[in-house]
Protein backbone atom coordinates (compact mmCIF):
# COMPACT_ATOMS: atom_id res chain seq x y z
CA UNK A 1 0.00 0.00 0.00
CA UNK A 2 1.36 3.51 -1.12
CA UNK A 3 1.57 6.13 1.28
CA UNK A 4 -1.05 8.00 -0.92
CA UNK A 5 -3.33 5.09 -0.45
CA UNK A 6 -2.70 5.09 3.32
CA UNK A 7 -3.67 8.74 3.48
CA UNK A 8 -7.09 8.13 1.57
CA UNK A 9 -7.93 4.90 3.69
CA UNK A 10 -7.32 6.92 7.06
CA UNK A 11 -9.67 9.83 5.74
CA UNK A 12 -12.31 7.86 4.92
CA UNK A 13 -12.44 5.82 8.05
CA UNK A 14 -11.90 8.87 10.61
CA UNK A 15 -14.60 11.08 9.40
CA UNK A 16 -15.35 12.47 13.55
CA UNK A 17 -11.53 12.99 13.60
CA UNK A 18 -11.92 15.11 10.64
CA UNK A 19 -14.61 16.72 11.59
CA UNK A 20 -12.76 17.59 15.23
CA UNK A 21 -10.00 19.11 13.10
CA UNK A 22 -12.28 21.23 11.24
CA UNK A 23 -14.37 22.44 14.24
CA UNK A 24 -11.51 22.55 17.07
CA UNK A 25 -10.20 25.91 16.20
CA UNK A 26 -14.26 27.39 15.62
CA UNK A 27 -15.10 25.91 19.30
CA UNK A 28 -11.70 27.72 20.83
CA UNK A 29 -12.36 30.39 18.87
CA UNK A 30 -15.74 31.17 20.31
CA UNK A 31 -15.01 29.72 23.75
CA UNK A 32 -12.53 32.50 24.33
CA UNK A 33 -14.45 35.54 22.87
CA UNK A 34 -16.97 34.90 25.34
CA UNK A 35 -14.55 34.65 27.94
CA UNK A 36 -12.05 37.33 27.07
CA UNK A 37 -13.38 38.98 24.15
CA UNK A 38 -12.76 38.86 20.36
CA UNK A 39 -8.64 40.05 20.73
CA UNK A 40 -7.94 36.47 22.84
CA UNK A 41 -10.13 34.59 20.97
CA UNK A 42 -8.38 35.59 17.60
CA UNK A 43 -5.03 34.67 19.08
CA UNK A 44 -6.23 31.57 20.72
CA UNK A 45 -7.83 31.21 16.82
CA UNK A 46 -4.43 30.81 15.57
CA UNK A 47 -3.06 29.03 17.35
CA UNK A 48 -5.80 26.26 17.05
CA UNK A 49 -5.36 26.21 13.58
CA UNK A 50 -1.61 25.78 13.67
CA UNK A 51 -2.82 23.03 16.15
CA UNK A 52 -5.56 21.98 13.87
CA UNK A 53 -3.22 21.68 10.16
CA UNK A 54 -0.56 20.03 12.06
CA UNK A 55 -2.70 17.65 13.32
CA UNK A 56 -3.77 16.62 10.02
CA UNK A 57 -1.05 16.53 8.33
CA UNK A 58 0.40 14.30 11.33
CA UNK A 59 -2.86 12.10 12.12
CA UNK A 60 -4.49 12.10 8.21
CA UNK A 61 -1.23 12.03 6.23
CA UNK A 62 -1.86 15.13 4.41
CA UNK A 63 -3.52 19.04 4.53
CA UNK A 64 -6.34 19.66 2.12
CA UNK A 65 -6.43 22.42 -0.33
CA UNK A 66 -9.16 24.20 1.54
CA UNK A 67 -8.39 24.21 4.70
CA UNK A 68 -4.74 25.35 4.41
CA UNK A 69 -5.90 28.26 2.59
CA UNK A 70 -7.75 29.07 4.76
CA UNK A 71 -5.62 28.44 7.76
CA UNK A 72 -3.25 30.91 5.64
CA UNK A 73 -5.41 33.72 5.81
CA UNK A 74 -5.98 32.85 9.57
CA UNK A 75 -2.97 34.11 10.49
CA UNK A 76 -2.53 37.35 8.19
CA UNK A 77 -5.83 38.33 9.04
CA UNK A 78 -5.49 37.25 12.65
CA UNK A 79 -2.02 38.86 12.62
CA UNK A 80 -3.28 42.20 11.66
CA UNK A 81 -5.93 42.21 13.94
CA UNK A 82 -4.33 41.80 16.80
CA UNK A 83 -1.44 44.53 15.55
CA UNK A 84 -3.39 47.30 14.55
CA UNK A 85 -6.09 45.78 17.62
CA UNK A 86 -8.95 46.22 14.99
CA UNK A 87 -11.54 43.12 14.77
CA UNK A 88 -12.09 44.34 11.47
CA UNK A 89 -9.51 42.18 9.97
CA UNK A 90 -10.59 39.20 11.46
CA UNK A 91 -13.98 40.24 10.17
CA UNK A 92 -13.32 40.29 6.79
CA UNK A 93 -11.60 36.92 6.59
CA UNK A 94 -14.22 35.33 5.75
CA UNK A 95 -15.50 37.42 2.84
CA UNK A 96 -12.47 37.48 0.97
CA UNK A 97 -11.35 33.88 1.93
CA UNK A 98 -15.37 33.12 0.45
CA UNK A 99 -14.90 35.41 -2.31
CA UNK A 100 -11.69 34.04 -3.59
CA UNK A 101 -12.84 30.19 -3.10
CA UNK A 102 -16.00 31.79 -5.35
CA UNK A 103 -13.74 33.25 -8.31
CA UNK A 104 -11.18 30.85 -8.30
CA UNK A 105 -14.15 27.70 -8.83
CA UNK A 106 -16.23 30.00 -11.49
CA UNK A 107 -12.91 31.56 -12.87
CA UNK A 108 -11.85 27.57 -13.68
CA UNK A 109 -15.25 27.20 -15.39
CA UNK A 110 -14.61 30.09 -17.90
CA UNK A 111 -11.83 28.26 -18.97
CA UNK A 112 -13.79 25.04 -19.08
CA UNK A 113 -12.18 23.61 -16.59
CA UNK A 114 -13.95 22.03 -13.28
CA UNK A 115 -11.57 22.30 -10.38
CA UNK A 116 -13.69 20.80 -8.02
CA UNK A 117 -12.96 17.26 -10.04
CA UNK A 118 -8.76 17.35 -9.06
CA UNK A 119 -10.08 18.10 -5.21
CA UNK A 120 -13.49 15.54 -4.72
CA UNK A 121 -13.19 13.05 -7.46
CA UNK A 122 -12.25 10.64 -4.93
CA UNK A 123 -15.43 11.19 -3.09
CA UNK A 124 -17.84 12.20 -5.71
CA UNK A 125 -17.93 10.29 -8.97
CA UNK A 126 -20.07 12.29 -11.17
CA UNK A 127 -19.98 12.70 -14.57
CA UNK A 128 -18.24 15.86 -16.30
CA UNK A 129 -22.00 17.22 -16.78
CA UNK A 130 -22.06 16.53 -12.87
CA UNK A 131 -18.72 18.56 -11.97
CA UNK A 132 -19.78 21.08 -14.41
CA UNK A 133 -23.31 21.65 -12.10
CA UNK A 134 -21.65 21.26 -8.58
CA UNK A 135 -18.64 23.55 -9.48
CA UNK A 136 -20.93 26.27 -10.72
CA UNK A 137 -23.40 25.61 -7.17
CA UNK A 138 -20.41 25.91 -4.95
CA UNK A 139 -18.62 29.09 -7.02
CA UNK A 140 -22.11 30.56 -6.12
CA UNK A 141 -22.82 29.71 -2.91
CA UNK A 142 -19.17 31.01 -1.99
CA UNK A 143 -20.10 34.63 -3.04
CA UNK A 144 -23.89 33.73 -0.77
CA UNK A 145 -21.15 32.92 2.32
CA UNK A 146 -19.63 36.16 1.72
CA UNK A 147 -22.46 37.92 1.28
CA UNK A 148 -23.99 36.94 4.16
CA UNK A 149 -20.94 37.56 6.40
CA UNK A 150 -20.95 41.03 5.63
CA UNK A 151 -24.37 41.27 6.63
CA UNK A 152 -23.76 40.08 9.90
CA UNK A 153 -20.32 41.67 11.06
CA UNK A 154 -21.62 45.50 9.28
CA UNK A 155 -25.22 45.23 11.35
CA UNK A 156 -24.74 43.07 14.33
CA UNK A 157 -22.43 43.01 17.25
CA UNK A 158 -19.38 41.03 17.31
CA UNK A 159 -20.99 38.36 19.74
CA UNK A 160 -23.32 37.94 17.25
CA UNK A 161 -21.22 37.72 14.39
CA UNK A 162 -18.93 35.35 16.76
CA UNK A 163 -22.07 33.24 16.85
CA UNK A 164 -22.89 33.29 13.24
CA UNK A 165 -19.19 32.25 12.53
CA UNK A 166 -19.42 29.17 14.83
CA UNK A 167 -23.34 28.10 14.60
CA UNK A 168 -24.30 29.50 11.16
CA UNK A 169 -21.59 29.08 8.24
CA UNK A 170 -20.52 25.31 9.38
CA UNK A 171 -24.26 23.82 9.41
CA UNK A 172 -25.05 26.04 6.32
CA UNK A 173 -21.80 24.50 4.06
CA UNK A 174 -22.97 21.15 5.64
CA UNK A 175 -26.74 21.21 4.42
CA UNK A 176 -25.70 22.56 1.10
CA UNK A 177 -23.11 19.70 0.36
CA UNK A 178 -25.99 17.00 1.54
CA UNK A 179 -28.23 18.93 -1.12
CA UNK A 180 -25.81 18.62 -3.70
CA UNK A 181 -25.98 14.23 -3.59
CA UNK A 182 -29.92 14.45 -3.76
CA UNK A 183 -29.99 17.17 -6.87
CA UNK A 184 -27.09 15.46 -8.22
CA UNK A 185 -28.07 12.07 -8.08
CA UNK A 186 -28.82 11.72 -11.69
CA UNK A 187 -24.83 12.19 -12.43
CA UNK A 188 -23.08 9.74 -10.38
CA UNK A 189 -20.74 8.00 -12.69
CA UNK A 190 -20.34 4.49 -10.81
CA UNK A 191 -17.79 2.35 -12.79
CA UNK A 192 -17.18 -1.40 -11.38
CA UNK A 193 -13.49 -1.08 -9.85
CA UNK A 194 -12.34 -4.55 -11.39
CA UNK A 195 -13.98 -4.53 -15.42
CA UNK A 196 -13.92 0.06 -15.62
CA UNK A 197 -17.34 -0.52 -16.43
CA UNK A 198 -20.54 1.32 -15.54
CA UNK A 199 -22.95 -0.24 -13.27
Amino acid sequence: MTSESASVETEKVNPVLKLALELGPLVVFFLLNYKAGIFYATGGFMIATVVSLTLSKLLLGKIAIMPLVTGVFVMVFGGLTLYLADDLFIKLKPTIVNCIFGTVLLGGLAFKTPLLKPLLGDAFPLDDEGWVKMTWRWGLFFFFLAMLNEIVWRNFSTDVWVNFKVFGIMPLTMLFAGSQVYFLRGHMDFEDETTGEKD
